[in-house]
């Protein structure tokens, strides 16, 4: 079973997105939920800059888990 996503979710690209000069693993945080299995992703540096924002459908994210959660 997939969680959903969710506003200020922590994610990671599971492909490079070279239209938008971001490579595989880059990090970003969901800002707002365009349509179903569709996110805006806002993606910074170390600084907190903003690089970009774009739309980014769901399979191409990994929601980052900070905490351990049991089945």
């Amino acid at each position: 079973m997939t969680k959903e996503l969710k506003l200020l979710d922590v994610v990671a690209l599971l492909k490079a997105m070279p239209e938008e000069k971001l490579q595989e693993g880059q990090v970003g945080t969901i800002v707002e939920i365009l349509d179903e299995n569709v996110y805006e992703v806002e993606f910074t540096d170390r600084q907190g800059q903003t690089l970009t924002t774009c739309a980014v459908n769901s399979a191409d994210l990994l929601q980052l888990q900070y905490e351990l959660e049991f089945a």
